[in-house]
């Protein structure tokens, strides 16, 4: 190959310095600048000296040259023979282009310095802050909740990085989260996945980080690649939680995130939510009050007065915060343990508190009545009959969850046109499956289910559409079925899954028994995790079908129903079951807004008068 030209050497040379941007651009002007009004200046003494010598000599016509480029209209008052008048005309015209070559590129060069501030590109000073990486429904959920826990704090601040443009961000988080309060947020454009950009969140001082599964095609591929990012950086590492939409990629991102890292099974969560509120109407309000700021919260409290009690004695100690449970001082934790588990010097006891400043003990433990505690019997399962409608990506763990708590010969029929429902299952032990097709918004393709036959329908969420028009789908269902139910007089649970929490205000005319808002549950478990990384134990046993979990119950199997009680009766009945008692459900306010009739962590010494239709809310094993 030839050796490059002193041509080239010069374009190439010439080309690396325009590609520097607008400063460049600027000396260039500047440097051509300078040699019009030197080569004017040195004509002007050659060609008109005496012109030149009535201005001042040689420094006077630098300051005329000067003059006529920057202001090209001055050529017009100008006098001196025709040579002098020429070359002052030739500095205005060269001046009229350099200027006008200046306005242009300063025009540019501060359109994108505003671009760049308006996308926020500059780094972030905070500290304390909460950094949420990545864009989904969930932001919404997760802002509102984390200003509504520091609603009475000053300084608080919410920072989030997402490749979204930095205003819109802004204007979508105003109109779905609505005002801040006190809590500041700051909203940067970039990429989760690129260092240079996380070093925009200055995550050594922040205080946690949550990661969230993105919309689209495999969004756990982008949660896994940005848990990299961030192991990979250098400084300190804030607690991390982070969102996983599938199950199966649960193993790859703990990898990936490192084994201090709080990990959501957002798939599975749902499917229990889905499964269980589909067994006890209502388990999907009572989480969403307990994962909320609003109301209730969990505490880890350690009372040494309780010391040496079991946990069945320590049940009714507080009188405004319930116990659920303990925290070992070895480790581990355990909601609704066996009663006469002994809490030992160094346990911390697990409550239900409607704020911290709530926590003490009560001046002497409440009585319960013998003569309202009911002894009933445990209803032995018998085989049922469900009914799913619509398909998606969980709806096979639904499908195996629902088989760990059915009775053995129960039927589980799919009625759905979506491709992946007919596929064959395997491995269940109590539930035989069957396949229909079935277009669920249709009338007559309902009708002819034969609904009468089924005790429980559950309404999943067709992932082959948007989140949107996949809600108002299932709203059509469900009036479709709220009127079959109305005309034909029958009577079975209706359970739907949704994405919109603004559409449960929607689907309350329909008067189905539970709504699960799957993203507003996986971004309140996210809130709560990124503001309280203590609690991860609690939530992770709270979700785990290996331990106790939440059931709302008959109250008529705990205290006679219509009898004026205290809620220490109901706890002592539970008690009695090996049952923690955290609640009720009133069942003339189930589609009254925002509780829906849950009431947890009632007052214990306030009388109460229970109904054939209410439940009460407890931890128990299946």
């Amino acid at each position: 190959m030839s050796r490059p030209t002193l041509r080239e050497r010069l374009r190439y040379w010439f080309d690396n310095t325009m590609s520097r941007g607008t400063v460049a651009l600027i000396g260039w002007l500047a440097l051509i600048s300078l040699g019009l009004i030197l080569l004017v200046a040195t004509l002007s003494l050659w060609l008109t000296p005496r012109d030149a010598a009535k201005n001042s000599g040689f420094p006077g016509m630098l300051w005329m040259s000067l003059m006529r480029a920057l202001s090209p209209g001055k050529v017009a008052s100008d006098s001196g023979s025709t040579p002098f008048i020429a070359l002052m005309f030739v500095a205005s015209m060269g001046g009229l282009f350099i200027v006008s070559a200046l306005v242009g590129v300063l025009s540019n060069g501060l359109k994108s310095k505003f671009e760049q501030l308006r996308q926020g590109r500059s780094r972030i000073i905070e500290s304390g802050h909460i950094v949420i990486l990545g864009w989904s429904e969930q932001v919404f959920t997760i802002v509102a909740e984390l200003a509504q826990a520091h609603a009475s704090d000053n300084g608080s601040v919410i920072s989030i990085l997402a490749d979204k443009d930095k205003l819109e961000m802004e204007d979508d988080i105003r109109r779905h989260a609505g005002d801040t309060g006190r809590t500041k947020l700051v909203c940067r454009t970039g990429r989760p996945t690129e260092p240079a950009d996380l070093d925009l969140m200055n995550l050594d001082s922040a205080r946690s980080v949550v990661v969230l599964s993105p919309q689209g095609d495999d969004p756990d591929a982008h949660v896994i690649k940005t848990l990299l990012a961030l192991v990979k950086r250098a400084g300190d590492h804030p607690p991390v939680v982070a969102a996983v939409a599938r199950t199966a990629n649960m193993a790859a991102a703990r990898l990936a995130g490192g084994p201090d890292i709080h990990l959501v099974d957002s798939d599975d969560t749902a499917s229990r939510l889905i499964v269980q509120s589909s067994r006890q109407s209502g388990m999907s309000v009572v989480c969403m009050d307990l994962l909320n700021f609003d109301d209730g919260e969990i505490y880890l409290r350690s009372d040494p007065d309780l010391t040496g009690m079991t946990y069945g004695q320590a049940l009714p100690a507080y009188q405004t915060a319930t116990v659920v449970g303990l925290r070992k001082s070895g480790g581990g934790v355990m909601l609704n343990p066996p009663m006469d588990t002994v809490i030992a010097a160094g346990d911390e006891v697990i409550v239900i508190a409607h704020d911290d400043s709530l926590i003490h003990l009560a001046d002497g433990m409440p009585e319960a009545r013998e003569e309202a505690i009911v002894s009933a019997e445990r209803v032995r399962p018998e085989p049922e009959r469900t009914l799913v409608l619509n398909w998606n990506g969980r709806g096979r763990q639904v499908v195996h969850y629902l088989d760990g708590y059915v009775a053995p010969g129960s039927v589980l029929d799919i009625a759905s046109d979506h491709p992946d429902a007919a596929v064959p299952f395997e491995g269940l032990a109590n539930l035989t499956v069957n396949a229909k097709e079935c277009e669920s918004t249709d009338r007559y393709a309902l009708e002819s289910l034969g609904l009468g036959v089924y005790q429980h329908v559950i309404v999943l969420s067709d992932d082959r559409y948007s989140a949107e028009h996949a809600d108002t789908r299932t709203l059509m269902t469900l009036l479709q079925l709220r009127d079959m139910q109305t005309t034909l007089g029958e009577r079975y649970s209706i359970v739907s899954e949704m994405h919109d929490e603004n559409n449960r205000s929607l689907a309350e005319v329909t008067e189905a028994d539970d709504i699960v808002i799957s993203d507003t549950v996986i971004g309140l478990l996210l809130a709560q995790l990124a503001e309280n990384q203590h609690l991860a134990e609690v939530f992770g046993s709270l979700f785990d079908s290996k331990g106790s979990e939440i059931y709302p119950r008959p109250a008529g199997r705990y205290v006679r129903t219509g009898a004026e009680v205290s809620f220490a009766s109901v706890i002592e009945s539970a008690r009695r079951r090996g049952e923690t008692a955290i609640g009720y459900r009133r069942a003339d306010r189930v589609n009254e807004a925002p509780h829906f009739g849950v009431v947890l962590n009632p007052d214990k010494s306030r009388p109460l008068r229970l109904g054939d239709g209410d439940s009460v809310i407890v931890l128990a094993e299946r």
